[in-house]
């Protein structure tokens, strides 16, 4: 199972990350296709567009097929066939595709018969781990090993705060195997083009957290045989099809599990956070802010009105650093209730 994802790089520095050589041996970028479609994330959710590699052939007749194309696509494929009106009506989930039963189905056969592989680009992938005797997962960021740069000094990437900051200069994208389909609405329209992430067993080092990992595609020459459909037959591509060893992963913090988060917080290292005080949700915060401008005070003519730039302020999905200040009654006793709604992870029984 993959259903979370992160690739937060912008379009030009992803161009720059996804670097070939085409069949003449020259060096060559991506071209994007549909950019403004593209939204760096790094909490990927599917019915989100995502970022995927594809040969420039499928868009152009006749071109060369070892040129590649980035396109944004719709996360969860929409079957070329399917007939109502809304892709919101597909009965059943698209979002992954296991290897193991990719020709029984119709939805998976139809495209990958057509030769529509593609490569799912991303920093990584998350994956939650149930602890044992609770209902609570912790997740974990999962992605490819970094190679030792100038700049870093170190392949351990959680080495520090400021290394962690730093390494994305030199991310190595995780590719993982794809299918991709063309979908035309049946009363006309724009096209939708969606995919599916092929899963796979996970292998041992990743079995402990969940038996279910994506298909990676390890290395230029796996990524070009997967592309390039008209030299390579989909028999031979689904040999590239298998578990991988060459992953690592760390665990992070549960921020990740709200999909509306998307901040630099879902992919570091927990054990490179600082520790906060626990943060509400965003519903108690929003009942938090309301009490801070909505709840009656009585005014004391010997103490001078209060200037806007004093009422605390909230920005995105997280509460300011700076306390409330303390309250008297049930207003205030509900506020430092909110505030303890939401416990802080705990390090998983296996850490």
């Amino acid at each position: 199972m993959c259903g979370r994802t992160s690739c937060h790089l912008p379009r030009d520095v992803l161009a720059r990350a996804c670097a070939y050589r085409d069949r003449q041996g020259r060096e060559r970028l991506p071209e994007w296709k549909d950019p403004d479609k593209y939204c760096p994330s790094y909490n990927t959710s599917p019915q989100s567009n995502s970022p995927v590699l594809l040969s420039r052939l499928h868009f152009e007749k006749g071109a060369d097929p070892s040129e590649r194309i980035i396109a944004p696509m719709r996360w969860g494929l929409v079957p070329s066939w399917f007939k109502e009106d809304d892709p919101s009506k597909l009965q059943f989930n698209t979002t992954n595709c296991r290897s193991d039963t990719i020709m029984e189905k119709r939805s998976f056969k139809v495209p990958l018969g057509k030769g529509r592989r593609c490569v799912v680009l991303a920093d990584g992938f998350y994956e939650w781990q149930r602890r044992q005797g609770t209902s609570q997962k912790q997740p974990y960021f999962i992605y490819f090993p970094q190679a030792k740069t100038e700049e870093s000094g170190s392949t351990d990437v959680a080495e520090s705060s400021e290394h962690w900051r730093k390494v994305w200069d030199n991310w190595r994208l995780l590719t993982m195997a794809g299918i991709f389909d063309c979908w035309e609405p049946p009363e006309g329209g724009d096209l939708l083009y969606s995919y599916t992430i092929i899963t796979v067993d996970s292998c041992k080092s990743l079995n402990d957290i969940h038996p279910r990992m994506p298909a990676i595609l390890d290395g230029e020459e796996e990524v070009s045989k997967w592309l390039d459909f008209g030299e390579v037959s989909t028999q031979e591509a689904l040999k590239l099809i298998h578990p991988t060893e060459n992953i690592t992963f760390h665990a992070v913090s549960s921020v990740v599990n709200d999909s509306g988060n998307n901040t630099p917080e879902c992919v570091t290292p927990i054990s490179l956070l600082v520790k906060k005080e626990p943060k509400a949700s965003r519903s108690s915060q929003k009942m938090m802010q309301w009490l801070a401008t909505k709840s009656p005070k009585k005014e004391d003519p010997k103490t001078p009105q209060k200037t806007e730039s004093d009422v605390p302020q909230w920005s995105n999905q997280f509460l300011q650093k700076s306390p409330l200040p303390t309250k008297r009654g049930a207003t205030g006793l509900l506020e430092r209730w909110l505030k303890q709604e939401e416990p802080m992870a705990k390090r998983p029984h296996n850490e």
